[in-house]
């Protein structure tokens, strides 16, 4: 769904992020990449009059130019990353639910989101919220390798079987059902960080482990109202607030973040 509030763009999407306070088991799954690389050869070739209506509306409404970006978008089969009695409504451009009180986010968002931070073909990428499994597959189509934490192991599990039931086949996506708060301590630095749900404040954690020239994206702001999404970018060391250059993209409504350091 797409809103205007207060003269900017309010994207309204579900909870397709939470990190888990489990056991911090990785499980590893891997991805098709950017061009050049090995597509998935059954997925790639399903349902794709309707892809390509679809990404002709993202396209119109989120504005989203970058060729990479949409192509990725084109190439990752939404309707393998939702339940089958939602098959046949994939690819409608709305969140859907996937269970757990959660949701697929609507491919507008998720078109602004991967365009924000603009993944580079040798980034290492960081997601905060793997739901289904759908945005890591996007960011696995454009980065060189994913790392996504997902707070609900049941949906951990979920988007595992999602990503290998689609083709995406080893060494490109690592999976871990943990707390999303800390990021990823061990696979720091990452050139590109995706939120998809909203803390407060951003965790600073997920700033420490931006690389040079590292873009993060996230709401922020508190439950149940509206809150903004920001683009983080690295522009020195360290991490006081002068390290960094923030910008505000426009009004959203995300879910609250969960996890044992919000």
């Amino acid at each position: 769904m797409v809103m205007r509030v207060a003269g900017a763009l309010l994207l309204v999407l579900g909870c397709e992020a939470r990190s888990d306070p489990g056991s911090g088991r990785a499980t590893q799954v891997s991805t098709n990449a950017d061009t050049g690389r090995p597509a998935a050869p059954k997925a790639s070739d399903e349902r794709t009059a309707e892809r390509e209506a679809l990404f002709r509306e993202v396209e119109r409404e989120a504005e989203v130019k970058d060729p990479r970006v949409l192509a990725a978008l084109r190439r990752v089969p939404r309707h393998r990353f939702v339940p089958a009695r939602l098959s046949e409504v994939a690819y409608e451009d709305r969140p859907l639910p996937i269970g757990h009180d959660q949701t697929i986010s609507q491919p507008t968002v998720v078109a602004v989101m991967t365009a924000a931070v603009a993944p580079a073909s040798t980034d290492r990428c960081l997601e905060i919220g793997t739901g289904s499994g759908y945005q890591a597959a996007v960011l696995a189509e454009l980065c060189a390798r994913v790392y996504s934490i997902e707070y609900l192991a049941p949906l951990a599990r979920f988007a595992e079987e999602n990503l290998r039931g689609a083709g995406y086949l080893e060494n490109r996506v690592a999976l871990r059902t943990g707390d999303g708060y800390q990021g990823w301590p061990e696979a720091a630095p990452f050139h590109v960080i995706v939120v998809t749900a909203a803390p407060e404040s951003v965790p600073k954690p997920l700033l420490s482990q931006l690389a040079p020239g590292g873009r993060l994206v996230i709401p922020v702001g508190p439950e149940g109202a509206v809150q903004e999404l920001e683009l983080w970018l690295r522009t020195g060391p360290g991490d006081a607030p002068g390290a960094f250059d923030r910008r505000t993209l426009m009004a959203v409504r995300f879910v609250p973040f969960l996890g044992d350091g919000r």
